[in-house]
């Protein structure tokens, strides 16, 4: 493997760019790391309880079009929706819990 020394290294800075729309939203300040957000916490979470209930609901709803038709929907996407959704609300239901006792211990500091 051939390395390059730092004085051979010629070029500009990489910039750091968000390419994918399901990252955070944000720009990245060079030097510190620190990446200013768009959006506050509680904004986020509200994303993911509307996200969680929308993949609760397109369950449900691929559940009764395949009680309903069976052969319209795959039994797969059926048991892939449903466990899309159970993992949604579980990480949901995690991230609340935690900011709940966090919450709860900065109150009780003395």
């Amino acid at each position: 493997m051939n390395f390059f020394k730092a004085d051979q290294v010629i070029g500009d800075r990489i910039k750091l760019a968000v390419t994918n729309p399901g990252h955070m939203q944000g720009t990245v300040h060079p030097g510190n790391g620190s990446v200013t957000q768009d959006q506050g916490f509680g904004k986020l979470v509200t994303k993911a309880i509307n996200g969680a209930n929308d993949a609760v609901q397109q369950s449900a709803a691929l559940t009764e079009q395949y009680i309903t038709d069976p052969d319209s929907v795959d039994v797969h996407d059926v048991t892939i929706a449903m466990s899309e959704a159970n993992l949604a609300v579980s990480l949901t239901k995690s991230v609340v819990d935690n900011a709940l006792k966090a919450y709860r211990e900065i109150i009780n500091i003395r």
